[in-house]
């Protein structure tokens, strides 16, 4: 799997209407699956999950992909475009200029997406609704840190900095590619996460960890069981091995369908998987053993030409793993969970941002609905437009982004603050308020971020000129691209006017005769 930056413009196309989205928010806390069975408020291990359940197969954990950095963002806390209560968070890599940083997709530092994503913000929202999030290290772009970071303590505390920032009690090594089978970057990782996890574990905060790896139909490559074999003995306690069922290429013969490919190479996971723990002197049952395999397809139009995955398999799959207590099922990715627009020559096509087959929204991760089955259903209005709190008052002074004006002319991805929410407009709007449902049939224009914390304030505006010195005087006439100042802010004229004050709450409306010749951090670049 790989995580790449489309290209895609945000916001919603002028020849599309906002699409329906199914909201089926019954899967909120799903992470009572397999990987962190959350009981009384401790955690219990896949195996004593198994144990506790005699003949019956335990519940697989749906946890869903997200490319993080994708443009147009994936609004993964908001039900309205996410339908599953836990998500997989794609990819942190190292950072291009220094190899033992982590970044977002080599794009963003932890910091830097807090603020320019919204990451944090986005993910305390889902918490707040009962979902949650694993953050995945690695992919098919981009260097695993692993690889890049030579010295064990430095790895160690990378992968510390991820952990801790994001509160996680599950992470998922994804290695691909020459990496799989680098030896001395398989031992440095299985020492470094040995480590955070004994770290959490004393803590009273246990750390799941997953290892994501490519397979073939027969199975996994002999690189590939020497990677989990190196795991193990690096004494990681490893919930699972998550095999990336997709891209087979020249190992599917051509008759095989997806399908059975899939199914295939999971029973062969599962037979390798449970000799790799009998090697290690911990023998499992098969229960045991089907609970530590999780399987991961790329839903739709897969990268290789005539593999695809259609909503029939994702439901054949869900049987499956439902039948044999399978302990994950994920996918790649939510970005791409939707049919592909008029715009696309034909309907097989590769895309980051949509499957390239037939499909109503969200399909593939609605198959996989009940896996995980026990949580409580959670109504929407429960969860983002009627929060238990009553409505705040937004102070300007305070909130990091313009408060919310019915007038206001709100192009996609602008964000305002509204009520004590942060809400981030989809595609243009106007006087639609941002905590209104939205109606039956329609989709809100408007994606809810998360809430405003206590310790945010106002940002400061950044002009971007500097040579304006005359304040603003109502007595005089000015001329069309004359420039002023208006409580230290610059603004040009854009028609004669005299007595028109520049305006002071944003965006500034195209009937106002004063343009701002500054910017507002949350705005989008032109407006």
């Amino acid at each position: 799997m790989g995580a790449t930056r489309a290209a895609t413009p945000g916001g919603q196309p002028d020849d599309e209407q906002p699409v329906p989205r199914r909201l089926s928010w019954s899967r909120l806390g799903l992470l009572v699956g397999i990987a962190t069975v959350v009981t009384g408020g401790g955690f219990v291990s896949v195996t004593e999950a198994v144990e506790g359940r005699t003949g019956t197969p335990a519940p697989s954990w749906s946890v869903p992909y997200v490319d993080v950095t994708l443009t147009p963002t994936f609004q993964f806390q908001d039900p309205g475009a996410n339908p599953a209560g836990t998500v997989a968070l794609a990819f942190v890599v190292a950072d291009p200029e220094d190899g033992c940083a982590p970044s977002w997709g080599g794009y963003y530092s932890l910091e830097q997406a807090g603020t320019d994503l919204e990451l944090d913000r986005r993910i305390a929202q889902l918490r707040s609704a009962g979902g949650d999030v694993m953050v995945s290290l690695g992919g098919q772009a981009n260097d695993e840190l692993a690889v890049t970071c030579t010295d064990t303590a430095e790895l160690t505390a990378a992968y510390r900095e991820v952990v801790e920032r994001y509160d996680l009690s599950a992470i998922d090594l994804d290695v691909e590619g020459t990496a799989v089978a680098d030896r001395s970057a398989a031992d440095r990782r299985a020492e470094a996460l040995a480590t955070v996890q004994r770290e959490r574990e004393a803590a009273g905060s246990p750390l799941a960890v997953w290892l994501t790896v490519p397979v073939a139909p027969t199975g996994l490559t002999a690189e590939a069981v020497d990677l989990v074999r190196t795991t193990l003995a690096g004494d990681v306690e490893l919930t699972g091995v998550n095999v990336m069922t997709m891209d087979y290429g020249a190992a599917k013969p051509a008759t095989q369908s997806m399908r059975e490919a899939t199914e295939q190479a999971v029973r062969a996971t599962v037979g390798q998987v449970g000799d790799l723990y009998e090697e290690r002197g911990t023998p499992l049952s098969e229960a045991q053993t089907w609970a530590r395999v999780g399987a991961t397809p790329m839903i739709g139009q897969n990268d290789v030409d005539g593999e695809v995955f259609t909503v029939a398999d994702a439901e054949a799959l869900a049987a499956f793993a439902r039948a044999n207590g399978l302990g994950r099922v994920s996918l790649w990715s939510l970005n791409r969970d939707t049919a592909c627009s008029a715009s696309f020559a034909h309907v097989a096509v590769h895309s980051d941002t949509c499957s390239g087959v037939e499909q109503v929204p969200s399909a593939f991760v609605d198959a996989f609905a009940d896996l995980g089955a026990g949580a409580p259903a959670v109504r929407v209005s429960d969860v983002v437009r009627e929060p238990a709190r009553q409505p705040v008052v937004d102070d300007p002074a305070t909130s990091p982004y313009p408060v919310w004006r019915s007038e206001g002319q709100y192009p996609a991805g602008y964000k305002v603050v509204w009520h004590g929410f942060v809400y981030e407009a989809r595609w243009y709007v106007v006087g639609i308020d941002p905590s209104v449902p939205a109606t039956t049939g329609t989709g809100s224009p408007w994606a809810l971020l998360g809430a405003v914390t206590t310790s945010e304030a106002a940002p400061a505006p950044v002009p971007t000129v500097s040579d304006v010195t005359e304040r603003w005087d109502p007595e005089v006439l000015y001329q069309r691209g004359d420039r002023v100042l208006l409580d230290g802010l610059p603004y040009e004229a854009r028609w004669a006017s005299r007595g028109e004050a520049p305006g002071t709450l944003f965006p500034i409306s195209p009937d106002q005769a004063w343009g701002p010749l500054f910017t507002i951090p949350g705005e989008p670049v032109g407006t």
